[in-house]
C-alpha cells in the first residue's frame, strides 16, 4: 500500500467499508478485494511514475489497462484468477467514478480474460454416504470423529457451505426441523433439516468435552476454540484417500453432491436454489450435474412430441 497516494488509499477503504456495510460482503472477499485493488493502483503508480491521486485515477487509460494485464499475465497467473481482479477494479472504478463524477468507460471497457469454467464434480450418492461414514475413522477420539461426521452430514444432508455449518453456535442447539442460515452477502434461507443430521450433532454434543455456549461456535477444536475449516479439509483428505475417491472430494464438494442428487431424483431447479442460497438460477443449474441419459430419459417419456 505504500506507492499508492493517501486519496486513494482512502478511497479505497471507504469502498471496501461500503461493500460490507451495503453489500454484506464477508472478510475473505473484503481482504481479496483489497488485495486485487491496492495491486493495480499501485502497478499505476509505478507504471506513470508517481503516486496517483483521485484526480490522476480519472484519466486511465485503455492502454494503461493493458499495460495491467500484459504485467498481470508475465507473473503466470491463471486467466480465472485476473478475471476476478479485473472484476474488483471494475467494481471499485464504477463506484469511484460515480462519487467524483468522471467517466470510467475505459476501465469497464476491459476485456476479461476467457477461461474455461470448472463445472464442480459432485460425489456419487455411494460415495457421498462413504464419506460420512468413513470420517469416524480418522480420529482416535471418540467426540472428534462424531464432530467430524456431524460436519460432513450437515454439508451433504442441508447443502450448507463449509461457513456455515462452523457459523452456527451453541443457541442454534438442540437443531430444530429447520435452520436458519446467513449465507453469502447477509443473504438468509430456511433450510430443512433431516432427521440423521440432527442425531449426528446431537451426538457430537453429547461427547464434547466442552460445554455449549450460547455465543460460541457449536463446533469445537481440540482444544476448544472454535473449529477451525482447515481441520474438516484435512480430515476429508485423509478419508477420499482411504476411500480411492479422486481430489475433487472436498468438503464443497457434498454442497455440490446434496443439489445433484436432489435434482436426480426429481427435485425442482428453483426450490433448489432457494436451499442453496443462490442469487441467480444459473449459479444453480451450473452447480449441479445432471446425467444425460436421465434427462433424455424423462424428456422421452413426458414429452408430448417425444
Amino acid at each position: 500500500m505504500s506507492l499508492i497516494s493517501p486519496a486513494a488509499r482512502d478511497a479505497l477503504q471507504n469502498w471496501l467499508e461500503g461493500q460490507k456495510a451495503l453489500n454484506g460482503a464477508s472478510d475473505n472477499t473484503l481482504d481479496a478485494y483489497r488485495r486485487d485493488v491496492a495491486e493495480f493502483l499501485s502497478f499505476i503508480t509505478e507504471h506513470k511514475g508517481e503516486p496517483q491521486g483521485l484526480r490522476a485515477l480519472e484519466r486511465v487509460t485503455i492502454s494503461d489497462m493493458r499495460a495491467w494485464m500484459a504485467r498481470s499475465r508475465s507473473t503466470g497467473i491463471a486467466p480465472r484468477s485476473l478475471a476476478r481482479k479485473l472484476s474488483a477494479v471494475k467494481t471499485f472504478f464504477r463506484w469511484l467514478s460515480e462519487r467524483e463524477g468522471f467517466d470510467p468507460t475505459a476501465v469497464l471497457s476491459t476485456r476479461s480474460p476467457k477461461f474455461h469454467r470448472k463445472l464442480p464434480r459432485p460425489l456419487d450418492e455411494d460415495a457421498a454416504r462413504d464419506m460420512i461414514d468413513t470420517v469416524q475413522l480418522q480420529s482416535g477420539s471418540d467426540w472428534v470423529a462424531a464432530r467430524d461426521t456431524a460436519v460432513l452430514t450437515l454439508l451433504y444432508g442441508c447443502g450448507l457451505r463449509i461457513s456455515e455449518v462452523l457459523a452456527l453456535q451453541g443457541r442454534d442447539f438442540p437443531i430444530a426441523e429447520t435452520l436458519r442460515i446467513i449465507g453469502k452477502g447477509g443473504k438468509e434461507r430456511i433450510v430443512p433439516v433431516v432427521a440423521v443430521a440432527r442425531q449426528a450433532v446431537a451426538r457430537y454434543v453429547e461427547l464434547c468435552p466442552y460445554t455449549t455456549e450460547p455465543d460460541f461456535a457449536l463446533f469445537r477444536g481440540v482444544r476448544g476454540g472454535a473449529l477451525n475449516p482447515r481441520q474438516i479439509q484435512k480430515v476429508t483428505e485423509a478419508t477420499r484417500r482411504q476411500l480411492g475417491l479422486p481430489a475433487s472430494a472436498t468438503p464443497h464438494a457434498l454442497r455440490h453432491s446434496f443439489a445433484t442428487h436432489l435434482l436426480n431424483a426429481g427435485g425442482d431447479l428453483r426450490a433448489i436454489q432457494e436451499l442453496l442460497g443462490h442469487a441467480s438460477l444459473s449459479t444453480t443449474q451450473a452447480y449441479t450435474a445432471v446425467d444425460l441419459d436421465r434427462l433424455m430419459d424423462v424428456y422421452q417419456r413426458t414429452h408430448p412430441k417425444a
